[in-house]
């Protein structure tokens, strides 16, 4: 007899696992390690085909997972023993040169001797000039201040074998244009050619003309879902480091009894289960490194109410069904705008009113902007409470239910606690600010302690054991330090 694929195991269209594209060893461990559990659509499709030597015109939207589907095969393309730039990669702004630069860190952590430069504008010559005489094999660049570095003699584009445009559209609309011709002139004829881009426009298809050799183009269609009718869509602006603090203090202000946190990776879900806890939470994880009967005791006894926060990722939690769930947060942004719908729709059900809260970093924008394309939605922008207003809020709830047991038919009855402490001569009141002290004294700490979660850039996860979170997509919260310096390479040596 058969048995049939549990839902957690069945690839979605266009996900496969990252084992079955022929990534090397080093690759496929950093994948692993970063918990990447399948491919997005982008991938699959254009991973193969790079890692092939084909010139590809990649059309997808941001946030569809379009840096992976390049740094992976540009990394397998890098020898390590050559000391020269072999990858270049074209970005639209410095926040997203800062970005790839991280996600190339986390991705070649395994293949030893592969060093990475960002360059962009508005950070100093003379640190970039040392990083790239210290060498480097892939540099991540805004295209103006890369055209500065050739003037200056300071970047040698003569090894380069691979050439990846990354939003091409942008960095067209924004008046690079010129500055890409001098780049693609500066790189060997034969070299590969990549491109990205959300739309192919007659200027990107002119371009495409004049640069690549009989590209593959591969179009990820991007389907209009109208997100579910009965979720409160709102998403908050947090710096990076303030991303725990943030969630703490709004899981204080919504004040919910469940609720499924998402985040990208195993590792993160694993250290914010662990960091939830370690603040007072009940909270449990879930996520596709667990085996499937665990994953089954953890999902019954949430069904159950046997905690309030499940964090889980995007694989682990199909097939959530939960009655009465009020909210669901995205601790990181999905790759895919389609996840989040899926996301969200875990609330909001059976005709009852949910809410879904997204944590968004300043590199998060863009992707924010593509999910609300994708759904014909706008999420509407709220500021984190601050102590006081959440102080506020769990006053009134206090009195309302306070004021709703005060007359209820069947008042309580006198406690012999409290009888005692009126034979001690204490007033009634006193007695009631001690007791409503007592319990509220918990909470108040913890806003004590949260005190800033929007403004501060502080250390992240205090009391967890394994320290600060770390999440695929830096900015939006990845993994590791970035590294003071990247790498060997840069300039050719006379």
């Amino acid at each position: 007899m058969t048995v049939p694929p549990t839902p957690d195991s069945q690839p979605r269209p266009g996900h496969v696992p990252f084992a079955t594209l022929g990534l090397s060893a080093e690759l496929l461990k950093a994948v692993a390690r970063l918990g990447f559990e399948e491919t997005s659509p982008i991938q699959s499709a254009t991973i193969p085909l790079i890692m092939e030597g084909h010139d590809v015109v990649g059309q997808s939207e941001t946030g569809s997972g379009k840096t992976a589907a390049f740094c992976i095969p540009g990394i397998e393309r890098v020898e390590p023993r050559l000391a020269a730039v072999q990858v270049l990669i074209l970005v639209p702004t410095r926040e997203l040169a800062t970005q790839v630069a991280d996600e190339v860190h986390k991705l070649a952590g395994f293949k030893k001797g592969v060093r990475s430069v960002p360059i962009y504008g508005g950070a100093s010559y003379e640190r970039q000039f040392a990083q790239l005489e210290q060498g480097a094999h892939i540099v991540v660049g805004t295209p103006g201040r890369l055209t500065d570095h050739m003037a200056r003699k300071t970047l040698d584009l003569s090894a380069v074998k691979l050439l990846v445009l990354d939003e091409a559209d942008r960095m067209l609309d924004m008046g690079f244009s010129e500055d890409i011709e001098k780049i693609l002139a500066a790189t060997p004829s034969g070299r590969q050619t990549v491109f990205f881009s959300a739309t192919i426009s007659p200027a990107i298809q002119s371009l495409v003309r004049g640069h690549s050799r009989e590209p593959k183009v591969v179009r990820i269609a991007q389907r209009v879902v109208a997100g579910p009718p009965l979720v409160d869509q709102v998403y908050y602006e947090v710096r990076h480091h303030a991303k725990f603090n943030a969630l703490s203090r709004l899981i204080d202000f919504y004040d919910v009894k469940s609720g499924v946190i998402f985040c990208n990776t195993q590792q993160m879900v694993e250290e914010l289960a662990d960091a939830l806890m370690a603040r007072g939470c009940s909270a449990e994880r879930i996520h596709g490194g667990m085996a499937q009967a665990q994953r089954t005791r953890v999902m019954n006894t949430f069904k159950r109410a046997g905690f309030s926060f499940l964090v889980a990722t995007d694989v682990a939690a199909r097939g959530i069904d939960v009655n009465g769930l009020e909210l669901v947060v995205n601790y990181d942004l999905p790759y895919d705008a389609e996840d989040y719908v899926h996301r969200i729709g875990r609330t909001g059900r059976a005709g009852r009113t949910g809410r879904a809260v997204t944590l968004v970093t300043g590199a998060g924008m863009g992707k924010l902007q593509s999910i609300e394309r994708f759904t014909k939605t706008k999420i509407r922008r709220e500021q984190i409470p601050t102590a006081e207003v959440v102080e506020g809020r769990r006053s009134d709830a206090l009195y309302e239910k306070l004021r709703a047991t005060l007359e209820s038919v069947e008042r309580p009855k006198q406690s012999p606690v409290v009888e005692r402490l009126f034979e001690q001569g204490y007033a009634p009141t006193e007695v009631a600010v001690a007791i409503l002290h007592h319990f509220a004294a918990p909470a108040d700490r913890r806003a004590e302690e949260d005190d800033g979660a929007a403004q501060q850039p502080r250390k992240e996860f205090a009391g967890s054991r394994r320290g600060p979170p770390r999440s695929p997509n830096r900015p939006q919260g990845g993994p590791g330090k970035r590294p003071a310096k990247y790498g060997r390479g840069g300039r050719k040596r006379s």
